[in-house]
């Protein structure tokens, strides 16, 4: 095990324009750390500076304090999780997973005995004969991740591995990586687009955007304290609904709903609500902006509202978290009251949270 720091750390394309800027980041030993952010963000180009599949223009990358910027990627003992799973195509399951460790000069018995012990704690070790074209996705995953863990490096490098399983799969696999990463306790970088994976699965979530660093913390902190209005609306399922108000005398008027604001809060703001920060009540309350249902998601014990109000939302409508005994209609008038004490508060010109 190892801990990965990041200092400095800038990549740029070939046309000048930061794929990586600056970036500043410490994964401590043993720690599981998710990079997460659109695409086009640096997440990927981040992670490969780690493994020595790209070249770092500046800044250094310390694992267990040594400098790695310039070594090759067979020097650093990082093991990479593809995509693609990059499997031989030719080989069996025994044999891709122990083919790192043939290349190490590692003898025949031993390299055996590990797979075996690896492939145990996959559920593999019934498909050790078996070539890759008759896996499934969630085999072959598992395969690319068990040749991984039979090095038994310093750190595991993940570029979106689940990004080619269907969903269900998905939410199967996530927790199995998750389990299986405490179990083993191995420094993790793990890139994903998905951020219902980087809440679920990292122990704190490094969120990026056009190469910057936008916050890091622990998914509840995330969440709950997003560092900016990117963060607010990347982060979360669905995203916060962002409305730029003019806060007067502490104040601001929602079309209806009069919700106070904290001193700190500038003229210009954005205030933040998560779906669940919406109470329903009739149309025309006292103090509820009106909305009208455009769309209803069922989730089972839940569902999501979407309505169109006269608020000047960023995305247009406004989501709202309901119970499943609740009924709605399309066309329905419906009452949303902001609860005050969960509105988060941003800055209208920087965008940063108050």
């Amino acid at each position: 095990m190892a801990s990965v720091t990041y200092a400095k750390v800038t990549k740029r394309f070939g046309d000048g324009s930061p794929a990586v800027d600056a970036l500043d980041l410490e994964i401590a030993d043993g720690e599981f750390m998710v990079l997460v952010g659109p695409s086009g963000c640096g997440k990927s180009t981040s992670l490969r500076m780690v493994a020595g599949l790209e070249s770092v223009e500046s800044g250094t990358i310390l694992i267990d304090d040594v400098d790695v910027v310039g070594l090759p990627p067979k020097s650093r003992d990082v093991a990479m999780v593809f995509q693609n799973y990059a499997l031989y195509p030719n080989m069996t399951v025994a044999e891709n997973m122990g083919f790192a460790l043939r290349n190490a000069g590692m003898s025949k018995a031993d390299a055996a005995a590990r797979v075996n012990g690896v492939a145990a704690m996959l559920e593999l070790d019934e498909l050790l004969d078996r070539k890759p074209a008759k896996l499934s996705g969630g085999q072959r995953q598992r395969v690319a991740m068990g040749r991984a863990i039979v090095r038994d490096p310093k750190v595991f490098c993940m570029d979106e591995p689940l990004s080619n399983l269907d969903a269900k799969l998905r939410v199967s696999t996530r927790a199995q990586i998750a389990a299986l990463q405490r179990r083993l306790e191995t420094t993790t970088l793990y890139v994903t687009h998905d951020q219902v994976e980087a809440m679920t699965m990292g122990d704190r979530v490094a969120v990026l955007d056009r190469g910057v660093l936008q916050q890091v913390g622990t998914p509840r902190e995330i969440y709950r304290h997003p560092a900016n209005v990117f963060v607010a609306g990347f982060m979360g399922t669905p995203q916060m609904c962002l409305i730029d108000v003019e806060v007067s005398d502490g104040h601001v008027d929602l079309g209806g709903a009069d919700l106070p604001a904290p001193r700190a809060v500038p003229g210009k703001a954005v205030a933040g609500m998560r779906a669940e920060s919406w109470q329903l009540v009739m149309a025309g309350a006292p103090g509820s902006v009106t909305a009208r249902v455009e769309l209803v998601e069922e989730l089972g014990a839940e569902q999501f509202v979407y309505s169109a109000t006269d608020l000047p939302v960023r995305d247009g409508r406004v989501v709202v978290r309901a119970d499943h005994r609740q009924m709605f209609t399309v066309g329905d008038e419906i009452g949303l009251m902001p609860v005050a004490d969960e509105v988060q508060w941003f800055d209208g010109q920087t965008g940063k949270r108050v």
